[in-house]
């Protein structure tokens, strides 16, 4: 079962307006649409009573990513650090596709 679209967009996403009973019907179909960036919102009636969306990534301190470093790494952080990460940031400006398990 594909849920329908309904009742507005994100330029993100869609989000989907579905019922409790067909939301139970199929939850793996719903899943795909979150996987894909949409918001699911699950009704009882008129009644929004729970809501589906993308889990917000990881983010990792500075002191976390060092640490993943392995220690015969000859990563330095010297002072061209910041610019040397603003030119690799500009050199990939297109979206990052997270691995799920990431």
């Amino acid at each position: 079962m594909r849920p329908a679209i309904a009742r507005g967009t994100t330029q993100r996403m869609a989000i989907i307006h579905i019922s409790e009973t067909d939301a139970t019907h199929d939850f793996a179909g719903l899943m795909a649409w979150v996987r894909l960036g949409a918001e699911v919102v699950i009704e009882n009636g008129s009644l929004a009573v729970a809501m589906l969306h993308p889990a917000a990534p990881v983010r990792r301190s500075i002191e976390e990513c060092i640490a993943l470093l392995p220690t015969n790494s000859e990563a330095t952080i010297d002072e061209d650090f910041a610019k040397d990460v603003a030119v690799a940031i500009e050199a990939h400006r297109e979206p990052l596709n997270v691995p799920a398990w990431d």
